[in-house]
Order: structure tokens, then sequence, then C-alpha cells
């Protein structure tokens, strides 16, 4: 008889350690967290992507542009250099925008441009900002349906 009553109490005892079923459960609890961090951080690359290509994109325009003062004033050229560098994605805008200083720091007066300085040369900046809608897969309330992405890049070139 005093074996059985071990037999019960060691029973009793053991049943709050049951581990029967303690992986599965842990996997239920764990699995909706894991999910949501892969889809988080594929959204996220989604995002760094875009970003890149619309950098890259300002980048392909603003060197199209330096390359002579020709190019400088070809504003469609720019711009399809740009398109043809973001392949992967569509820009909502591409804009050049051209401004003209003096190597030493002051404005360029006259036509032609001539600097106050002897010494100083006029250079031609080159500003292009490329933009995009990025729609990311998820929405969250609150937060929009889509994201304006925007790349600008900056090319000086010797005008004289």
């Amino acid at each position: 008889m005093a074996i059985k009553r071990e037999g019960r109490i060691h029973r009793l005892l053991s049943i709050g350690r049951s581990e029967t079923g303690q992986a599965l459960t842990e996997l239920g609890l764990i699995l909706p967290v894991f999910v949501l961090m892969l889809l988080g951080s594929v959204e996220l690359a989604r995002v760094a992507y875009a970003a890149i290509e619309v950098s890259n994109a300002a980048h392909a325009g603003a060197q199209y542009g330096a390359q002579s003062f020709i190019y400088m004033n070809d504003t469609t050229g720019i711009q399809n250099a740009a398109t043809n560098d973001a392949a992967n994605i569509t820009l909502a805008s591409t804009t050049p925008t051209l401004t003209y200083t003096c190597s030493d720091g002051t404005t360029p007066t006259g036509s032609p441009l001539v600097c106050a300085s002897s010494t100083a040369t006029v250079e031609a900046i080159l500003t292009v900002v490329s933009t995009t809608n990025f729609d990311p897969f998820f929405h969250i309330a609150g937060l929009g349906t889509t994201f304006a992405l925007k790349g600008r890049d900056q090319q000086m070139v010797l005008v004289q």
C-alpha cells in the first residue's frame, strides 16, 4: 500500500512538469511574430531598393547633363537617362535645374556670363531631382497608401 501512495503522489506532483506539447505551444506563440518580422524585412528591402533606384536615376541624369554644356540644357535627354537607369521602377518625375556661380563664390552677370574677378571662372551646377511613389504591399492605418521617394544629385561643369 505504501508503494501505491508514493506512486499517486509522484503522479500528482509530475502533472505540472509534463512537457508533452510544449514545443508545439511555443511554436504556435512565436510563429506569428516570426512571420510578421519576415514580412517587415521584405517590405523594408523593397523600400530600400526603390530608394536606391531613384537616387541612381537622379545620378544618371546628372551625369548625362554634365558631359558638356550642350547636354546641360537637354531636359529630355536628362529625363531619358534617368528613366533608362531606373528600369525596374516608374519615375513620377525628373526635374533638372541649372544654376550658375563663379569659382570665387560670387554670382556671374551679363550675357555671356562673366565673373567680376578676372581670375574666377563661371561654373554651371546641374541639379537633378527624381521622384517616385512607392506603394507597399501592406497598408497600415494612418500611414497612407503610398510614400514619395526622392533622389537628388548635383554635378558641376566648367562653362569656359
